[in-house]
């Protein structure tokens, strides 16, 4: 009996921790909202709601199951990369074909060259930014000058994390699946997961669970994608403009835990494309994820292991994924929404890593050992 209450109490100790990590980043300006969502292949372990959409106290606090949060560059591996995915294991994409046979109009001086796979491993060459809201005037004349920019570097030879990257792999995506990336990734993946609360685009009628991304004229803005380059593409676009819950993506790690198969059972990807797609390549890059970077406590902490993978999105979002140790973490808040303090993002980042240590103690406690055989959450 007192061993069992020693236990209840450290885990909500940790669990405190949590809570009180996230609510000082809050005290000191960093972001008004937030949702923590902590869970193992079969079991969510917390998932609770921080602050308000704004930093009103009158306006709604965050919930994990609606709390619509626009989710950036989470986009390319939530929505680009799974759709990547699955097109792969149906035969319909192939990685290392170039790019060019995809996108006849992506030409120019060593461009026949670049790969598919280079777009996901961010080495194909290509900047990192193109200020399309500024420089085009349509979605066709966006998409034009992402074609028709120089590459900067052979490709293959340097890792330079770019937006240009995931826009074009969004349209290799649809030549292969031959229908839009947000029906595709609607229809093949969401659906199926019981993700009915993720998608590019919302309707107006959800924007009141949507959590605003920015001020205009001294009223928040909600349900308008904060990525200008995305608001010029339409609103869809490999790198950015998806919007999602706590609980979606949770369901979607889940999936990814389980290799390839959701809660309940049905399977949307093979464990080998799973494996291929999360294994650590050059640098800190697996195909489209980003690995856990082993130098610093930042955004995903010192006690992950070097399995780990996910990925971050400039409006305050993350989510990270450890196979070994059966764990996944997810950190949404609306961090560009009017900050009161300098540096939010590094201070973000901080929260992130030291929200990510608690979770493996947290995780610790209530299920053990993910290696021991006696897993309660497994």
């Amino acid at each position: 009996m007192l061993v069992a209450a020693l236990a209840l109490l450290l885990q909500l100790s940790t669990a405190i921790a949590i809570d009180s990590a996230v609510g000082q980043s809050i005290a000191d300006g960093v972001f008004p909202g937030a949702v923590v969502v902590v869970g193992t292949a079969n079991r969510i372990i917390l998932a609770r709601g921080y602050g308000h959409y704004t930093w009103a106290s009158t306006s709604s606090v965050p919930d994990p199951d609606k709390g619509m949060f626009d989710l950036a560059s989470l986009t390319k591996v939530v929505a680009t990369t799974p759709a990547a995915m699955l097109l792969v294991q149906a035969g319909r994409l192939d990685l290392d074909r170039p790019v060019q046979e995809y996108l006849p109009d992506f030409v120019g001086d060593g461009k026949a060259q670049v790969t598919v796979r280079h777009l996901l491993e961010h080495r194909s060459g290509l900047r990192a930014f193109l200020p399309l809201n500024e420089r085009a005037s349509s979605p066709e004349e966006a998409k034009q000058l992402v074609l028709a920019e120089p590459l900067r570097h052979p490709p293959g030879t340097v890792v330079e994390y770019s937006d240009l990257n995931a826009m074009l792999l969004g349209w290799v995506v649809e030549q292969a699946a031959q229908e839009p990336l947000d029906r595709f990734v609607e229809d093949r993946l969401y659906a199926r997961l019981g993700m009915g609360l993720t998608m590019y685009r919302p309707p107006a009628s959800m924007r009141a669970n949507m959590l605003p991304v920015g001020l205009w004229r001294g009223h928040a803005i909600a349900g308008e994608v904060h990525d200008q380059n995305a608001m010029r593409l339409g609103g869809v676009s490999g790198h950015a403009g998806l919007y999602s819950t706590g609980s979606d993506l949770a369901r979607y790690a889940q999936a990814l835990l389980l290799a390839g198969r959701g809660a309940q059972g049905t399977r949307v990807f093979r464990e080998g494309v799973v494996a291929h797609f999360t294994r650590r390549g050059a640098g800190n890059r697996a195909l489209g994820w980003e690995m856990r970077d082993t130098t610093t406590g930042d955004n995903a902490g010192q006690l992950l292991s070097d399995a780990a993978y996910g990925h971050t999105g400039y409006t305050g979002t993350s989510i990270w994924i450890d196979p070994n140790l059966d764990l996944f973490v997810i950190v949404l808040t609306n961090r560009v929404f009017s900050p009161r303090t300098g540096n939010s993002i590094i201070k973000l980042k901080r929260l992130r890593g030291r929200v990510a240590d608690a979770a493996v103690r947290l995780r610790q406690e209530v299920c053990g050992s993910p290696v021991s055989g006696s897993d309660p959450c497994q």
